[in-house]
């Protein structure tokens, strides 16, 4: 597999196998079997893809170019919105107040006509397309004026929080035309398929699995490349490659748009799994958890921050369930105890012997 050292060939290895054992053992096999994975499950995992996917584009200009994002939850959050405003046209007639242009919200609201940026939201290519250009655009923006400014370091953090802070607030507003505080949610198909079905639970599942599996690769790709040796370059001392000719904000945009496209495509895939999105994603302790998951896989590794989302994902998944309470204590107390004895982060700091034909010594 190409640019792929031993760690990262197993990581792709997995999930792909994953992508393919989890949709068979829900659709092939009777609940009753002890290896039946149910639906509630697939659709959980395939939250937990997704979030990876978005760990993956921070470890992207975080791990390799030094660009620390406190609002990636903004870019994950647009593409969540783009795709729930297709679903919401999906609806049609079958909302509570029948009405077959007009989501159930702006019927509430008394809207008298569709807005013009809802409009096109109908077709599934032009909302994919949404679910990039949007947050793609945003951070094209954005890092423009920034890097052209040279604003680095932790003022860079805090104006990314700024912005995502301020899009929280725009979208709780109702006259934003995007649901205000409760969101957008009660959808019900998917390209005409029922988004309850078990098929299309293990659909979005796949796509969930794909669509990470190739981040991966295409983070690879631009990190084991001359220009990932610039970035790292950029990240270790800017100023030194500045001064060799490299256009050091070019660089930086270029890969700050990408990890906001990743994560919009990202959010896209989130919310047909979960059901719904509000303007909650943009709070921006949502950007610093996904730090957090970063910096527990591994930061630099790209796999690393794969596993740390899963990994913290699933922890709060069983720790909100059963000690609701403690569950930020122990994120805490887990991130204090991975700076203090796990500097690298998990994939940085565990060593395990690999077989030969994975690249491994034999």
């Amino acid at each position: 597999m190409m640019a792929l050292n031993p760690s990262a060939r197993i990581f792709a290895i997995l999930l792909a196998a994953l992508t393919i054992i989890v949709p068979v053992l829900n659709l092939a096999l009777p609940e009753t079997s002890a290896l039946h994975v149910p639906t509630y499950m697939v659709s959980l995992f395939g939250k937990y893809l997704s979030f990876a996917l978005l760990a993956l584009s921070v470890d992207l200009i975080w791990g390799f170019c030094g660009i620390l994002s406190l609002g990636h939850g903004a870019f994950f959050a647009l593409g969540g919105y783009a795709m729930g405003m297709y679903l919401m046209r999906q609806i049609g007639d079958r909302g509570v107040y029948g009405n077959a242009e007009l989501p159930d919200f702006m019927v509430f609201l008394n809207w008298q006509e569709l807005p013009w940026y809802w409009l096109g939201f109908d077709n599934f290519f032009f909302a994919m397309a949404m679910v990039m250009l949007v947050p793609g655009a945003l951070a094209f923006i954005f890092g423009w004026f920034a890097f052209r400014s040279r604003v680095s370091g932790v003022y860079l953090s805090i104006i990314t929080q700024a912005m995502t802070f301020a899009l929280m607030l725009a979208f709780f507003r109702n006259d934003m035309g995007f649901g205000g505080n409760n969101g957008l949610t009660d959808f019900k198909e998917l390209l005409g398929f029922d988004l309850r079905s078990q098929g299309t639970r293990a659909a979005l599942f796949v796509a969930s699995g794909i669509a990470l599996l190739a981040g991966f690769l295409i983070c690879r790709v631009i990190v084991t490349s001359k220009l990932g040796k610039i970035l790292v370059g950029i990240r270790d001392a800017e100023s030194r490659t500045r001064f060799l000719g490299y256009r050091v904000e070019h660089y930086k945009l270029f890969v700050f748009t990408v990890s906001a496209v990743m994560a919009g495509i990202a959010g896209a895939l989130y919310v047909p799994q979960v059901g719904i999105i509000n303007p909650g994603e943009f709070a921006p302790a949502n950007s610093i958890e996904i730090v957090v998951w970063v910096a527990l896989g591994g930061r630099g590794t790209l796999f690393g921050a794969a596993l740390g989302a899963v990994s913290v994902n699933l922890a709060k998944s069983y720790l909100t369930a059963a000690f609701p309470e403690v569950w930020l204590f122990a994120l805490g107390a887990l991130f204090i105890a991975v700076t203090l004895f796990l500097p690298k982060g998990m994939a940085g700091s565990i060593k395990v012997p690999l077989p030969a034909w994975v690249g491994g010594r034999t």
